[in-house]
């Protein structure tokens, strides 16, 4: 596997991160301020995006910041289940980290939390 390509645009705030440079991909909008690029055949990432990246990584009193996985919701199940695999394998589960609240017995939220990307 070939390093990540991290390219950080301070104008705009976006971090770049390639992992196949030049591979179609399809994008999934995790949060509106994440996107993730993959290739869906092979199960595998080839980017992400985020946007307002210097919020997304900022910490608060209580530890890193959480995000619902709002995205994952509007995806088919089939989808959501390729997602879902690639979040949890590096090189995103290297960046991401994957969990989930459970406000009721019958309820699980897909919830990610930004670790330190670069």
């Amino acid at each position: 596997m070939t390093p990540p390509i991290f390219n950080y645009d301070e104008v705009s705030d976006t971090l770049y991160i390639s992992y196949a440079p030049g591979e179609n991909a399809t994008g999934i909008e995790l949060t509106p301020h994440i996107l993730l690029r993959i290739n869906k055949q092979d199960r595998k990432a080839v980017g992400m995006t985020f946007l307002e990246y210097s919020v997304l990584a900022q910490k608060t009193d209580m530890g890193p910041r959480s995000f619902p996985l709002t995205g994952l919701l509007e995806l088919s199940d089939d989808l959501q289940d390729i997602v879902i695999d690639v979040l949890q394998r590096p090189p995103v589960s290297d960046v991401l980290l994957l969990s989930s609240y459970t406000p009721s017995m019958t309820e699980t939220i897909p919830i990610m939390l930004l670790q330190a990307a670069w």
